[in-house]
Formats: structure tokens, sequence, C-alpha cells
């Protein structure tokens, strides 16, 4: 580990059944607890999971996952009445191998999903809104950093939240040979990398999400309502 590398915080907080890299993303920034959480993939999720969900206050799922994704493994959120938002950060099931190029990329195409999730959390009535993809580790990580960056967030602490993944889902070291990004653990660097990328292409985080159909007043609203970290 480079000298510089964050630790992953500890896991805590509520479990559910049927969910893998379940959590709250908020107590960073002005991003109050309780009004976002990321997860793995909902499509194991059980009767008990989906319950559990409404007694957080889920009421909006965002599924960022590509479309042959959805379709081989659709989110079971059963008759609970959450609605359900598919804005996928790959359209099809085609990215980049190395995640040197894959997560410059996933930072551009999450600004979409970025801003599904913004109108998702003013739209939510002061009910919680959970972004999930397939782990719930890289593209979840990406979009989870933008929404926490836009509302304060320093660096430091994003980067140890999005490290926690590896822990709930057991990544220590690549498993050697194995295919795809599913079996990868998450790196700081490339996040940073992702986030330095979106600073690049656009100066601002808010230059990035307004190139992606976002309103100034919408980002404004969102930090209006979120300020001084006052929980809803």
């Amino acid at each position: 580990m480079i000298a510089d590398e964050p630790t992953a915080a500890g896991l805590d907080g509520p479990t559910v059944p049927g969910m893998r890299n379940f959590r709250d993303a908020g107590g960073l920034g002005t991003l109050p607890r309780g009004v976002l959480y990321r997860s793995g993939a909902l499509d194991r999720l059980t009767p008990d999971g989906a319950r559990a969900l409404l007694d957080l206050g889920v009421r909006t799922v965002l599924d960022l996952r590509s479309t042959p994704e959805t379709k081989a493994r659709p989110d079971v959120l059963g008759d609970s009445d959450i609605r359900y938002l598919h804005v996928p950060v790959f359209t099809e099931q085609r990215w980049p191998e190395e995640q040197a190029e894959l997560y410059p990329l996933m930072a551009e195409l999450a600004g979409r999903p970025a801003v599904a999730a913004v109108r998702a959390l003013l739209a939510a009535d002061r009910r919680a809104v959970l972004v999930h993809c397939a782990s719930g580790k890289d593209r979840t990580g990406v979009v989870v950093a933008l929404i926490q960056s836009l509302l304060g967030a320093a660096e430091p602490e994003i980067l140890a939240d999005f490290l926690r993944s590896n822990t709930a889902l057991g990544l220590t070291v690549p498993a050697p040979g194995a295919p795809g990004h599913a079996t990868r653990p998450v790196a700081a660097v490339h996040l940073r990398r992702a986030l330095l990328s979106v600073r690049s292409q656009h100066g601002a985080l808010d230059e990035h999400l307004r190139a992606h159909g976002a309103r100034t007043s919408e980002l404004a609203a969102l930090r209006s309502q979120f300020h001084a970290g006052v929980s809803p």
C-alpha cells in the first residue's frame, strides 16, 4: 500500500437480506445519513429485504447496470412500491478491461446517472434513494463519489468510503487469472484518477453535471436542501 493510500472505514449500519455491499453513503460533507444508500444488485432481494429497505425510507432505486445485466438479473422489488429507475453507466455490457482506462471513462459516463441521482434526491420528499450496480463498488463508487463531492465531502473521506467495498465483498488482492472486474478490489488511485479526469475535462464538477443535463437551479437546490448537514 502506498504511503498516502487512505484506509477503509469500518463496516457498520444495517444489513438487508438478499443484498451485498449495502451501506449508507451519507455522513460525508453535508450529505446526511439516511438519504442516500449504495449496494450491489437487488436480484436476490428477499421479501424481508424489501421490508427492510422500506423501513429505512428507501422509495427510489437507481440501477446503474447495463441493459443486458438488468435483463439477465432483474431487481426483485416485489410489491414494495419502490420506484425503479434504470440509468446505466454503460448501456451495453462492454467496458475497458484495465481499471486505469476504465475509471476516467466511467467518470464521464457517470454524469447522466449522477444527474438522475440529484433529481431523485430532490424529488424524494425526504425519502431515501438507493444507488446500485452489480457489486456496488466500481460504477456505484464513481456515481456516489460525485454526489458526495457535490455536497462538499473531502477527497480523503470519499476515498475511505469507496474502499469499504473491499471489506464488504471480501476483496483483498486480485484473484489470479480471474476474468472481469467482479473479483478485483477497488483502489483509491483509480477513483482519484476518475475525479481528476472530471476536473481536467470540465474544470469543475458542476460543469460536468451541467454538461449531462443538470440545471444550475437543481444543483443549488440540492445543496440548499442539505445545507449544514442537517438530517431530514
